[in-house]
């Protein structure tokens, strides 16, 4: 990168990239001053938003106020956002229904609580949209007897995702593989590919046969279980599914106890490896394969939580990289997307919906289908009270 002038760099790429500017646009993109420390910047935070912070008291309430230096002329309309953290979801929605606010927060919402809220606010608009979080299992290949691909490849047969979907969601979420699925996703397999990958087969009861083969041809039956402890963060997007997984792999002579961790302890923990199986949120940043192969997947990536590395299939992430026509890279990712749920490297039980929810005098508010940290600028956001 060359810096030209205040206002303009200048990025000079090894390789061409079609991704870049999606990269860029995105919420996982913002622009920090190099001077301030990272430890300055969790609290006190500056930028080039269309807000300044004004205060932050940690579970209490974050404070921002218009930028007048915002680099787009006449935005933001609004003069300041309150921000009142509630960790208990049911109280939040009470407080929203009680009209102390006018929005709540986006892509939060389980389908339960936005029922709440159409009934008991029926003036309240609701939306319900995909967020780019996958809810997966993770497995970490280096503790015996997980290091076995069969071991794997069982438990990924066990899934019965439809079950987590009608449970949780009532019916309203996606089944796909790393990509986001269609027709929000632009880049996911369709479903006839979908369905011919372990797992994926809608007969649960065949797939879950084939699992039980695997695992009674490695020893283990109706009198020799496997015991372990499925690790999940204590909230209860974790907590729910990490259940039903914990019930669906006693299917396959595999019996789990809960482990729930804490938030600030979570993701060190994922981070050293620190687990043998656990139900774990993939969030991407935007919808492109570049974000989600090599942060996720790309051999010692941070985010590749379960040490899986395919040198051969790592080149195919950097050949559909390069790739300008977007039909044919499509092809080469759907390919790339198959031999990853085939080698299990982390199988994706469902892509989750969820609803944000506002009063009328909000307006200007656009949500996001490609991800959850997009959206958030609130620049067009304008209230008519």
């Amino acid at each position: 990168m060359t810096v030209k002038n205040d206002h303009e760099v200048m990025f000079r790429l090894k390789r061409p990239q079609p991704s870049f500017i999606a990269l860029l646009a995105s919420g996982w993109s913002p622009v920090y001053p190099c001077h301030v420390p990272p430890r300055e910047m969790r609290s006190q935070p500056i930028g080039t938003g269309p807000f300044k912070l004004v205060e932050f008291k940690p579970n209490e309430a974050i404070k921002v106020r218009r930028n007048p230096e915002y680099w787009k002329k006449d935005r933001p309309y609004l003069d300041g956002i309150e921000y009142t953290i509630i960790k208990n979801p049911s109280t939040r929605v009470l407080a929203f229904i009680a009209g102390k606010f006018d929005m709540t927060t986006p892509y939060n919402l389980t389908i339960p609580l936005m029922r709440d809220i159409q009934s008991q606010a029926p003036q309240a608009i609701c939306e319900l949209t995909p967020t780019n979080v996958a809810r997966n299992l993770i497995v970490n290949r280096d503790k015996p007897p997980f290091d076995n691909p069969d071991i794997r490849r069982a438990m990924a047969l066990s899934l019965d995702r439809k079950a987590f979907i009608d449970t949780i969601n009532e019916g309203k979420a996606d089944i796909g593989g790393a990509m986001l699925p269609p027709p929000e996703g632009i880049w996911g397999m369709p479903p006839e590919m979908l369905r011919t990958l372990p797992g994926y087969d809608p007969d649960v009861a065949k797939n879950r046969s084939e699992a039980r083969k695997i695992m009674e041809e490695h020893g283990y039956g109706p009198d020799k279980r496997l015991n372990i402890t499925v690790s999940t963060r204590s909230i209860p997007q974790y907590r729910d599914p990490a259940i039903i997984l914990i019930d669906q792999l006693k299917q396959i002579y595999i019996d789990g106890d809960l482990e729930e961790i804490e938030t600030v302890n979570w993701y060190p923990k994922l981070m050293r490896k620190d687990f043998i199986v656990g139900l774990n949120l993939a969030e991407n940043g935007l919808d492109d394969p570049d974000q989600t192969f090599y942060e996720n997947f790309a051999c010692g990536a941070d985010r590749n939580y379960t040490g899986y590395c395919n040198p051969e299939l790592e080149r195919e992430f950097d050949r559909q990289s390069t790739e300008p026509n977007q039909e044919k890279r499509k092809h080469l990712v759907w390919e790339i997307d198959r031999k990853l749920q085939e080698d299990g490297a982390r199988p994706m039980i469902y892509h989750n919906r969820a609803a944000t929810c506002w009063y009328p005098q909000v307006k200007g508010l656009t949500l996001m289908v490609n991800s959850i940290y997009n959206g958030s600028r609130y620049e067009d956001v304008w209230l008519d009270k």
